[in-house]
């Protein structure tokens, strides 16, 4: 879920030098920032109603717990946390750990670059000269997938397609996950589009551990957070410790009721989404992005992580993106005049100033950072609930703060686009209510659409008789258990026990000649499903 989710489709659409390098100083001729001053900045008016704001956005979007961190002009001028981690839990503060889902593809975005300035790669180097055994559903693709489209999200891959080889976490591996992407159908055409992907973030982490012959933990252990004091960030849940200050994440479970979404771990596609961080951390990360590669280390003196050059690279538009309209007038001024996918990063503008910025989205939490290189400007927004339009509401109110615009009233003009989500949602059922005219019994015995059904990319989905109902499984995914309730004629509805999943499924057979079950596809009901729950691309068979 990553990075912009479909909910979250109106709050999040506008939803990673050598080894040296660390510990010596910056090449001859490299651009060094000046010096830290000794004080940071106050904060500009515009923000000084900043508590009462962040609590209204909390109460608008059900929010438990937000962590805000500003960075300007080199220095840190706010880390601080709002609510609780959990309910009735700890206070957030500015170390309070988060999920930050796919603001962890910046990260991967820098690896590759850091490897290609050690020589190791090329970013215009075919995959499958690093791995070779590397397969698309399209010979063509295969062989001529390079490096540098890992990050672009432009391979032919549809929006979310193979996430449910990761989503919301299985227990394939980063090998296995790869692998059957051999498997998942290319719908668009090679660099014509945009599609947001996830998967081809998990092959970048795999061409990272060939050419460094290090973990991708490791490699972002030693080349990022030592270096730069991320002392507290994790490499996935998996490496949580006992008394990590970690968040709970919620969901609105059915879309009513709070409830905590258990603690995730995408291991099988960490390039893609699978850090742990706080405000405090991330304030590092977007300091060295404003500063050109360049950091301040331990020792007080200036050093250089990755060149000037890779950076403005990985802020290069690579895919232009449709710009949406605003699904609420409130948003108008939101508009971007441009938007387009990087590496790693998204770009667009604000108010006449340009900006790099990313959205994370994790089961129960959702982030947003962003950075404006004209100001020296960056604003990290981590939460712990699945509601993009809090991230945005502090994000904006904090660049207006900056920018000298007017104050806008951001919470409720996200208030209101959450509103009309929900109401379309609420249509789209209405619809589906008024069109269900079919026989209300199964056409077949339940025994009839029992069985191992299986797609050529996912695997075993499977469908067995409980009494006088059908349970639906998906083999490799604990999360993905539930109950068939009949529709009407061969088509089910798939009402998960998880209910914070938030992705009940119709589930429709396909009868042979003489009446026996020979497909099934699934098609999430609500408009609002996170698009990584890509059940539509899914063709299930008997297993005979």
């Amino acid at each position: 879920m990553p990075a912009i989710q479909a909910l979250r489709p109106v709050l999040l659409a506008l939803a990673l030098s050598l080894a040296s390098a660390a510990t010596a100083g910056p090449p001859t001729g490299a651009p060094v920032p000046p010096p830290a001053p000794a004080a940071a900045a106050p904060l500009p008016a515009g923000l000084e109603d900043l508590d009462a704001y962040v609590e209204a956005v909390r109460d608008t979007f059900q929010v438990p717990g937000i962590a805000v961190a500003v960075v300007s002009d080199g220095q840190v001028v706010l880390e601080r946390g709002w609510g609780k981690r959990s309910i009735g839990g700890a206070p957030v503060d500015a170390d309070t750990l988060f999920a930050i889902a796919s603001n962890t593809k910046a990260f991967t975005a820098a690896s590759l670059y850091l490897l290609a300035e050690d020589g190791k790669l090329g970013l215009d180097d075919r995959v499958v000269d690093h791995l070779p055994w590397f397969r698309m559903a399209d010979p063509v693709v295969t062989r001529e997938l390079r490096i540098r489209d890992l990050l672009a999200h432009r391979s032919g891959l549809t929006l979310g397609a193979g996430d449910l080889l990761y989503w919301p976490t299985t227990d394939y591996t980063t090998r296995e996950v790869v692998e059957r992407l051999g498997q998942v159908p290319l719908k668009g055409g090679f660099r014509d589009r945009y599609a947001y992907d996830n998967i081809l973030f998990a092959v970048a982490q795999l061409v990272i551990e060939q050419a460094s012959g290090q973990s991708y933990a490791d490699f972002l252990q030693q080349r990022f957070f030592r270096p730069l004091g991320m002392a507290s960030t994790r490499y996935n849940s998996d490496a949580l410790r006992h008394g990590d200050p970690a968040a709970t994440g919620y969901a609105l479970a059915d879309g009513k009721t709070l409830e905590a979404a258990p603690q995730l771990t995408w291991h099988n596609a960490s390039g893609a989404g699978g850090l742990y961080s706080s405000v405090h951390d991330m304030a590092a990360w977007m300091r060295i992005q404003l500063d050109g590669g360049a950091y301040r280390g331990a020792d007080g003196a200036m050093h250089r992580l990755f060149t000037e050059k890779s950076q403005q690279a990985m802020w290069q538009m690579v895919t232009p993106m449709q710009i949406p309209a605003p699904s609420v007038p409130e948003l108008a001024p939101a508009r971007p005049n441009f938007l387009g996918y990087a590496q790693g990063w998204m770009v667009s503008d604000y108010r006449g100033e340009r900006l790099v910025w990313h959205t994370g989205g994790w089961p129960g939490m959702v982030s947003r950072v962003t950075l404006v290189p004209g100001k020296r400007l960056g604003v990290v927004v981590l939460t712990n609930a699945e509601l993009g339009g809090a991230f945005n509401a502090i994000t904006l109110r904090v660049l207006d703060a900056y920018l000298g615009a007017p104050k806008t009233d951001w919470n409720a003009a996200y208030g209101a686009a959450l509103a009309k989500s929900k109401a379309k949602a609420d249509d789209s059922w209405t619809r589906h209510v008024a069109a269900r005219t079919g026989r209300r019994a199964p056409s077949r015995p339940l025994d009839a659409y029992a069985g191992t059904w299986r797609d050529p990319w996912y695997g075993d989905v499977i469908v067995a008789r409980d009494g006088d109902r059908l349970r639906l499984r998906f083999s490799r995914t604990r999360s993905l258990v539930g109950t068939l309730e009949h529709w009407q004629n061969d088509a089910f509805i798939v009402r998960w026990d998880e209910r914070w999943l938030n992705a009940d499924a119709f589930l429709t057979f396909t009868l042979d000649a003489d009446g026996a079950p020979i497909e099934a596809r699934m098609e999430a009901i609500s408009p609002n499903t996170d698009f990584s729950f890509d059940f539509q691309d899914l063709v299930l068979t008997p297993v005979k």
